[in-house]
């Protein structure tokens, strides 16, 4: 398939075959070898992007640092305005940024579409947060004659490493929240989805941020480890903002701890979808399968251990089937796809095994469970039965495989649930207020769920506990505060 959107970015394919660190000219004597950007849905590169390295990363960090002291002095209302701004194009820009995220990522082209007016919600609110930022003072308890004030400041230059499920609604939200508290960003998109990043950068540029505030380095699958590592470990960067796996998250933990860098690691998941008998079934199969199969499954919020009250698995999962049985999978720029494909080879073969482990654990297949076309296409698939030593019980599954077990009473369920490492979303589904507040209270995971597929929203702060991660992005002050420090100072009048 040739890609042939509408672009309105002076032509992504030329900016696209370069790379891009904010108008700074390549490094002298550079040979960098591009890497491949493939179609998901069939398999076919249909560009290439250049690979940078650890210099490469070095020069977009100096950038970002000789801006970062004019940058972060500029009033809270010219960075809302400049945030405004890019708001307005990428909503302008919203079908050719949409159709990359397709040839990228493998999505459906209604679902990019929506990824795209998500991820402008986020540089929507980030704008009035700019304005938000506010320090306070306090009388002190004992002692009458005795005042301390606070104020906040943007931490400095930060390193933001992207995942290739949200291309554009991760990379935004990031890059909005740090520039609205005042700090330079270097950006390290995942090498099967490059060209996004590379197009927002476009666009914040051509919003008016002064050069050197937002930076991309493009890293191949080769080269992205000695990148990653020298974010971590550069101490001009003061922050890192991560997405993606915890075994990675851990990884990056371990290199930042030489000069004890704040993270904000938005991990894995492993979370619960309760279906009890009371619920409104029909609500909850809707709910389920929009939730589970969205983006192929690629989701860290989507639902994992579905678990449904005894007295009523039989009745839902026909219910379920049903549902499954519509969806239509295949290239996301097709008409009538529902259904996108996996992004990745690995992606794609690792749902194969998941699928015969199951059976293999005693999981009995009622549709889907196979590989199909020249890509990464994959069928919906349902599973009961298997125990709770398949992979599916004990692995996020990360593709769109839906597997389901019974429960008999609330605190077993609450137990199941709770008896893993992850701890980022789970979802309820009753008609019991007392019920569905106790799982609230019980349930550990950092945002809970209820009677709704719909775990977050620029509004809301979202972020994992345990193995999930740590620290908070959206929200209303909880995200750009990852990105401040508070200041104190004491004064006797």
């Amino acid at each position: 398939m040739v890609l042939s959107p509408r672009f309105t970015l002076n032509d992504p394919s030329l900016l696209l075959s370069t790379g891009w660190i904010n108008d700074a000219p390549a490094r002298s004597g550079t040979n960098r070898a591009p890497f491949d950007v493939q179609d998901p849905a069939t398999g076919e590169v249909w560009t290439r992007v250049e690979s940078m390295d650890a210099a490469d990363a070095d020069a977009a960090i100096q950038a970002a640092t000789d801006a970062f002291p004019a940058y972060s002095a500029l009033p809270a209302r010219t960075r809302a305005r400049l945030l405004l701004e890019f708001d307005r194009l990428v909503r302008e820009n919203k079908e050719d940024l949409a159709t990359l995220v397709v040839m990228e990522a493998g999505k459906t082209l209604a679902e990019a579409r929506a990824e795209v007016d998500y991820a402008a919600t986020y540089s929507w609110l980030m704008a009035a947060e700019a304005e938000r930022i506010q320090g306070e003072v306090l009388k002190a308890n004992e002692n009458p004659s005795l005042r301390f004030f606070t104020i906040k400041q943007p931490i400095g230059p930060v390193g933001l490493l992207c995942p290739w499920n949200f291309p554009i609604a991760i990379a935004l939200r990031k890059i909005a929240t740090a520039l609205a508290a005042g700090c330079t960003v270097v950006i390290k998109p995942s090498p099967e989805t490059p060209t996004t990043s590379l197009a927002l950068a476009l666009l914040a540029q051509r919003a008016g941020f002064p050069k050197g505030v937002v930076n991309v380095v493009t890293a191949s699958a080769e080269t992205t480890p000695e990148v990653g590592k020298k974010f971590c470990e550069d101490k001009r960067l003061k922050k890192i903002s991560f997405t993606g796996s915890t075994n990675v998250g851990k990884l990056l933990a371990a290199q930042s701890a030489s000069s004890l860098k704040k993270l904000t690691l938005e991990l894995g998941g492993n979370g619960s979808f309760i279906v009890f008998e009371d619920a409104d079934l029909e609500q909850a199969a809707d709910a389920l399968v929009a939730n589970k199969f969205r983006n192929a499954g690629q989701v860290c919020t989507c639902a994992n251990r579905i678990f449904i009250q005894a007295s009523v698995i039989d009745k839902f999962a026909e219910l379920v089937k049903a549902r499954v049985a519509k969806l239509n999978t295949g290239h996301g720029l097709d008409a009538g796809i529902t259904t996108g494909a996996l992004t990745t080879e690995r992606g794609a073969e690792r749902a194969v095994g998941l699928v015969a482990d199951a059976i293999k654990n005693g999981g009995t297949l009622h549709t889907g469970g196979k590989r199909f076309g020249t890509g990464f296409l994959f069928e919906p698939t349902v599973i009961t039965g298997a125990s709770k030593d398949a992979k599916v019980y004990k692995e996020e599954i990360f593709g769109p495989i839906l597997s389901m077990y019974a429960f008999e009473t609330e605190d077993e369920v609450v137990g199941l649930a709770n008896a893993t490492d992850m701890g980022l979303t789970n979802y309820v589904f009753s008609q019991n207020i007392g019920r569905a507040w106790r799982l609230y209270e019980k349930l550990e995971s950092g945002t809970v769920a209820i009677n709704t597929a719909i775990a977050n929203a620029a509004e809301s702060p979202f972020g994992g506990i345990k193995e999930s991660g740590s620290g908070k992005e959206g929200g209303l002050g909880y995200g750009v505060d990852e990105f401040l420090i508070v200041k104190s100072a004491a004064m006797t009048v």
